[in-house]
């Protein structure tokens, strides 16, 4: 509904579609107003239970800027499609329900937006209305959030009392009842707002695709994550070490003297050199951190929850990689802090540490999202685990000598692995097709 009002009222639904709206009636309020919901739950299922599933993408502009909005969910069971949507956010709109105050599911968005880089908080106190207007209402809320948000760390906060539905503090100010409040807009908040700095890193790309056409032509192609190129420039291939020079930099108008972070590019290098999908580019004097293990923190995103020692796919930046997990804590939400653990339940935001059988090159996230951010995945059924941002390097364990890699024909591969013994550790057992 505020996303919905927020597009209404700053007119940017287009004609067509406001007409449809209003001829569907306003099933649900009592006054005579569309029912702004439906601007943004487009699936079935949302429209029918009154509530926000997928994430849903939309576009307004006002006269000073123009906004990308990522509606994502409130539910606990749709965590994982609110974190989706923070992932590539500058600000965050935390919804609170005047009359049910501050739930254990703000914290937990909120948990969540400063895990991802979000430090721009507007917290809209919703249907002040239905309370009466009631300052002492919005200032318990407002405190009670604050002093959770300084438990996380820095935070800009802006709170607004709001009422989505009558469209109060949202573009226009609030009625003479809220003269007690003299802050800005929700839309005066959103365009007073920073925008998030970029990473700080030299030049890093992660390669999604080598394209050979013919025989004459090779090139790397990705989109630049951080700092910039220019042709004549040296690279290095993170795993290597393997550094050659840019000849040519092809974007989609053609060749470019230079490309920064944002660019979709084709590196031409001035020699043949072995880089395959999912390894990055970096400036030679600036090379990712290089690991067997790291340290990181993840918001669990299945029923079944993450366990200690369980070996998954991490995927990242295009590459797909066999990790095994070691969980060391999780955040309690009631009190703010970190606590041991070996087990994350689902919607759990732990810290844990990924050790892989070789070297692995990421970035922290908190310079690089791009290079820094993963996903774990079920090697038995694909379904994402979790998410995650690396933090640091960490201590590695010590080399397992239970591990044998073996060369065989497929058909006998086949075999071994049918066998008991083998099907009780199938999970530590990676087929190379």
């Amino acid at each position: 509904t505020l996303i919905g009002r927020l597009l209404w009222d700053t007119k940017s639904v287009a004609d067509d579609h406001r007409a449809a709206l209003v001829a569907r009636g306003s099933r649900q309020n009592d006054l005579s107003l569309p029912d702004f919901g439906l601007l943004l739950d487009g699936l079935k299922a949302e429209q029918e239970q009154g509530i926000t599933i997928d994430v849903a993408y939309r576009y307004f502009q006002t006269k000073r800027r123009a906004f990308i909005v990522a509606d994502t969910p409130g539910h606990e069971q749709y965590t994982r499609n609110m974190a989706t949507g923070a992932s590539t956010a500058d600000l965050a709109v935390l919804l609170v329900d005047a009359r049910a105050g501050l739930l254990e599911q703000t914290r937990r968005h909120a948990a969540i937006v400063h895990l991802m880089g979000i430090r721009q908080i507007v917290l809209a106190v919703n249907k002040i209305d239905l309370v009466g207007y009631d300052k002492a209402v919005f200032d318990r809320i407002e405190r009670a959030f604050r002093a959770y948000a300084d438990l996380l760390g820095d935070f800009s906060i802006t709170a607004i009392p709001i009422s989505a539905l009558k469209g109060e503090n949202i573009v226009e100010a609030g009625p003479d009842v809220l003269g007690w409040y003299d802050g800005p807009t929700l839309v005066e908040a959103l365009e007073d707002a920073g925008l998030a700095t970029g990473s700080r890193l030299a030049f890093r790309m992660p390669v999604q695709r080598v394209s050979r056409p013919g025989e004459s032509f090779r090139g790397y192609q990705g989109t630049v994550a951080a700092g910039t190129l220019a042709a004549g420039d040296r690279v290095a291939v993170a795993h290597s070490g393997e550094e050659v020079t840019v000849t040519r930099i092809v974007t989609y108008d053609g060749d470019s003297a230079r490309a920064s972070a944002g660019d979709a590019v084709t590196l031409v290098f001035d020699r043949p050199v072995d880089v395959a999908r999912g390894d990055i580019l970096a400036a030679p004097d600036a090379l990712p951190l290089a690991s067997r293990a790291f340290a990181a923190t993840v918001v669990s995103l299945q029923a079944d929850g993450l366990g200690d020692g369980a070996r998954l796919f991490l995927k990242a930046a295009g590459r797909l990689k066999r990790v095994r997990l070691r969980i060391a804590e999780v955040y309690n939400l009631a009190t703010g802090q970190w606590t041991p653990s070996s087990a994350l339940p689902v919607n759990a935001i732990g810290r844990i540490r990924l050790q892989f059988d070789e070297d692995q090159h990421f970035d922290r996230f908190a310079d690089c999202r791009e290079t820094g951010a993963f996903i774990l995945i079920d090697p038995k059924t694909n379904a994402t685990l979790a998410g995650g941002m690396i933090l640091d390097v960490a201590q590695a364990e010590a080399a397992s000598d239970e591990r044998v890699t073996l060369s065989l024909p497929r058909d006998l591969a086949e075999l071994l692995l049918a066998q008991p013994a083998a099907q009780a550790r199938r999970e530590e057992i990676t087929l190379i097709p």
